[in-house]
């Protein structure tokens, strides 16, 4: 599908940042972000009964307005990345503004067998260096049908997902009715954990070897299926003479479970014998520690629990166990941190789990490992510029890396799940008969 882009822009805050504003100190968590910008999409069809009330021309136009707007509240996004220290100099200096138009209707896109690359880069530039670029890049993109796209591209330097959506809903907040109504951030966390040298540690990415692609698929799971799901556990549970409780039992942890038991069988597949494996699952820490933290928190400020798989001498993989594994590696996570005094010593707490999680990630010899990024519960489909809410929302994906994304549907009771493996390896991970048994 070809995407022509046909307009650029700086767009600034509409009025100075103040000079007290003016150098932001990074926290220790931005510090020791990952060095790469997640791109998310938000897609709208083309509506018949405000067609001709707001012209996409219109629509770009109020979203151009109400960003100049919401980067007062926001200004470091509207800054650059020091070069010589840890902060950020907000300067004004902007975001950037493309429009693009799309060769194709939104509809042929969402039906599109090859979707999952489509989404890839095409409706977002992509940006390689926080430092010297811009933190915030949008891109408006106007289908044939009328449709639009909104992409929008974060440096993980700078933000999370918590963080990304807290943005995006005070801009759309703006743009439908005003921005006294938008919830300012805060940017506090530079104060609470100052930056500092010590620590210093590298994120972990498994990558696929040069000669094998990366294929990303959606796998849906409805409403439905999440109730069928959660049953299955729990017969699992029973069968085995287990006591597993219902509140254990989240589509988040279920969901994950099931897609982690088809990469065991996968892996038993290519290797001829079931191996032990870890999962990398990340937790949103706001609201989750005994720091005062302001829950508005704009920044990185999330840890990871690393559940465990050992093949027992049966070599049986049961379900149940899976899931109690994941909410007993997240459950004691927090309890640790919960521990924690000062900011300091939850800092360090936090670092020397990334330390230890980093080294147990590198041992790929003996061990399967699979990252996990989830954004349920984050408010994705709120985003209501003015006409309405999206139809989609997704982020892209990255061509090197295996991973899964977790998402909300729509209607906030499936999920969407974003599985990115070897190509090899999701020939035999869309086979496998447990994830048929529950997919759309």
């Amino acid at each position: 599908m070809k995407i022509e882009i046909t307009s650029r822009k700086w767009i600034t805050p509409s009025s100075p940042t103040p000079p007290h504003l003016q150098s932001l100190k990074i926290s220790s968590f931005d510090q020791h972000g990952q060095n790469h910008y997640v791109p998310s999409f938000h897609f709208y069809p083309a509506n018949e009964e405000e067609c001709g009330v707001i012209s996409n021309a219109e629509k770009s136009l109020r979203l151009q307005e109400s960003l100049s707007e919401v980067l007062t509240l926001y200004y470091p996004f509207a800054g650059r990345y020091s070069s010589d220290e840890p902060l950020i100099e907000c300067n004004d200096k902007g975001a950037e503004y493309l429009e693009a138009q799309v060769a194709g209707s939104l509809s042929q896109l969402l039906s599109d067998e090859e979707l999952e690359t489509q989404l890839q880069n095409h409706f977002v530039p992509p940006m390689f260096d926080p430092i010297s670029s811009p933190p915030l890049v949008v891109q408006f993109n106007r289908f044939e049908c009328g449709g639009i796209a909104i992409g929008v591209s974060m440096t993980h330097k700078m933000v999370d997902a918590f963080s990304a959506f807290g943005f995006i809903t005070a801009w759309a907040t703006a743009c439908r009715i005003g921005i006294d109504k938008a919830c300012p951030p805060s940017f506090e966390l530079g104060s609470i954990f100052p930056p500092r040298d010590a620590f210093r540690i590298e994120n972990w990415e498994r990558k696929a070897t040069a000669t094998n692609k990366i294929v990303t698929k959606r796998f849906v799971f409805d409403a439905v299926a999440i109730s069928n799901l959660k049953a299955a556990v729990s017969a699992s549970a029973r069968n085995n003479s287990s006591e597993l409780p219902k509140q254990q039992i989240t589509r988040v942890k279920a969901v994950a479970a099931l897609i982690w038991g088809s990469c065991i069988r996968v892996s038993q597949a290519v290797h001829g014998r079931m191996r032990p494996s870890i999962i990398k699952f990340p937790i949103n820490l706001r609201g989750k520690t005994n720091l005062p933290i302001p829950e508005n928190s704009c920044g990185n400020f999330a840890g990871w629990s690393a559940p465990h798989f050992m093949p027992n001498d049966e070599g049986e993989l049961k379900i149940h166990e899976l899931v109690s594994r994941i909410h007993d590696g997240i459950e004691q996570t927090l309890t640790n941190y919960a521990k924690a005094s000062s900011s300091d010593e939850f800092f360090i707490m936090v670092m020397n789990d990334f330390r230890k999680l980093d080294e147990a990630l590198k041992q790929t010899e003996q061990q399967d490992v699979y990252l996990f990024s989830c954004w349920c519960r984050f408010p994705m489909y709120e985003a209501d510029f003015g006409w309405g809410k999206p139809s989609l929302v997704s982020r892209g994906v990255q061509a090197h890396k295996e991973m899964i994304l977790l998402f909300d549907t729509k209607d906030g009771n499936g999920i969407d799940a974003w599985v990115s493996l070897e190509e090899n390896n999701m020939l035999l991970f869309k086979q496998d008969p447990d994830l048929l048994a529950f997919t759309t």
